[in-house]
Order: C-alpha cells, then structure tokens, then sequence
C-alpha cells in the first residue's frame, strides 16, 4: 500500500455507491464491463493510499417497492434487498481480487461460508492493511436503506468522509434532468438538505452525519476518475457539512 498520502484529501472514506452503477448501459443485473471499471478505479484509489470502504445497494437487482406493491410484506422485500446487495458484493469482491487487492466482504448478517460478519475492529484492521472492504447487507434490520447502513459503517470504522457516487454531478435545487433552471449547490449544511427535502440521502442518513461531523461528498460516477480527482484536490460536486453554503 501506498503511503505517499499527504497530499490527499481524505486518508480513510466510505464509498456508497447504487447497485445501478453495476449495470452499466443495461437496465438490470450486473454488467462485466461496468463491473471491471469500477474496479479499476477503487484499485487506483486504493493504490494512492486511501483506505477504502465500500456499500453497494441493489436496485441494478431488486426493487423492495415493486415487490411491496404486489402485498408482500416490507420487511421480507428489505430482506430481500439485503441478499441482492451480497450478490453485488460477491461480484465486486472477485473483480478486485483479480485486479490483485485482497478485498473482503463483511455482512451485517451471518452468510455461513460466502461472507465474513461484520465486526468494527476487525473492519479497522482490514482497512488499515490496505484491503478495501465492502460492507454488505444494509444494517441487518429492516427498513433502513444502504445510504443509512453506509453512514453506520462509516462512523464506525472511523472515516473521513462518505464519498457518494450519483448520476449527476452533485446536489441541485430540483432534478436538473427534468428543469433546466435547476441550481447546482456547491456547498450545503446537513440541517439545508433536511429543510429543503434535497434528495441526497434519506433523512436518518443525513442526521447521523450531522450528528457525528461526518462530510458527504456527492459527485458523478459517470466522470472517469472523478473521485481520484476529489481526493487530490480537485474542486468538483457537492460538499454537505456543518457548515452553511
């Protein structure tokens, strides 16, 4: 591993990103070519230095919304999107392995022979040793997304920031795929987001960083090398702290 970190923004981050980052151009499952790119990347983040978590959700496999709408109860669809997020988990895994980085994958739920469970100081070690861990299945419970199980994980294993990766290139005033007058923030509070309802995270997502001082990064992973850039200084996305924009 890399120590030549001096000059990087953060040393230790969460990375959350959304399960559709995987398909790539496909509208479901897991696309091969997508999946080595963003493998790529990590590596050469990893490679800088950076101690680096990652939660993927899972919508690129399954919807809990679609499935809740036929009746089936919201706690067995969330159960289920905690199994689709490990089978993201078990493809990003051998993508990085094979690029050479001893990843692990750590499960909020016990996975007997897949997946390691997740314990905080053994999390602190891996990535202090320079494997990327992946945390997988949400938080273990129900109704909490992987936006919240990110923050979680993040504050427990003692990171910097939470690095999130969206299909535009930071937090605007409404969807600027849909209004042309929409205002790119490049700077927000936590208590703005909540208060203007930014669709950035879920609101028990936000609150946790606001309460523990932890900055979100939001940015665009359709940029190639976007958050090699950031980390290196780069001015680009948007910044939520405690301080006002």
């Amino acid at each position: 591993m890399s120590t030549n970190n001096k000059s990087l923004k953060h040393k230790r981050i969460l990375l959350k990103l959304s399960g559709e980052a995987l398909s790539g151009d496909q509208q479901f499952g897991i696309n091969p070519v997508a999946l080595s790119q963003i493998a790529e990347e990590l590596m050469a983040i990893s490679k800088l230095g950076v101690e680096l978590g990652l939660v993927l959700g899972a919508g690129n496999l399954f919807r809990g919304s679609a499935l809740t709408a036929t009746g089936i109860s919201r706690v067995t669809g969330d159960h289920i999107g905690m199994l689709a997020t490990v089978m993201n988990a078990l493809a990003m895994q051998d993508a990085l392995v094979r690029l050479g980085n001893d990843c692990r994958v750590l499960s909020a739920i016990s996975i007997t022979g897949l997946v390691q469970p997740f314990e905080m100081r053994s999390a602190d070690d891996f990535l202090s040793d320079g494997k990327i861990i992946i945390f997988t299945a949400g938080t273990g419970h129900p109704f909490f997304t992987t936006d919240t199980a990110a923050c979680l994980r993040a504050i427990e294993v003692g990171a910097d920031a939470i690095y999130k990766a969206t299909k535009v290139d930071g937090v605007y005033s409404t969807d600027p795929h849909l209004d042309a007058n929409a205002v790119k923030y490049d700077n927000l509070s936590y208590d703005q987001v909540l208060e203007q309802k930014l669709a950035v995270m879920d609101a028990t997502a936000i609150c946790m960083c606001r309460d523990n001082d932890l900055p979100i990064y939001v940015y665009s992973m359709d940029k190639a090398n976007g958050l090699q850039a950031i980390l290196q200084g780069a001015k680009d996305g948007t910044l939520i702290s405690r301080g006002s924009a």
